[in-house]
């Protein structure tokens, strides 16, 4: 069994950046899955960026998701963390 989507991060390009259950990191390029019919609402970069991770992989509005083992088997392995998003403000 393949490990599970539990965090998923926006990148530029169409690119998303997945933490798996099991610690590793991969960057996935949904460019060339633009072009299915059940994802090209998807070329939108704001309708893009409402991905989020439910059941264990990235989903979007309108019940549009992406096989968890597509993610897992066809991501590239990178060696770090999510980028940070956020910013720690100090008072």
């Amino acid at each position: 069994m393949l490990p599970e989507v539990i965090a998923v991060q926006v990148l530029s390009n169409h690119c998303l950046f997945l933490t798996f259950e099991n610690g590793e990191h991969k960057q996935f390029d949904m460019l060339p899955y633009l072009h299915y019919p059940v994802f090209q609402r998807l070329r939108n970069p704001g309708f893009f960026g409402l991905a989020r991770v439910d059941y264990g992989t990235v989903t979007w509005p309108c019940e549009i998701d992406i096989a968890p083992e597509t993610l897992y088997l066809d991501g590239v392995i990178v060696k770090q963390e999510m980028p940070r998003t956020s910013i720690t403000i100090s008072i």
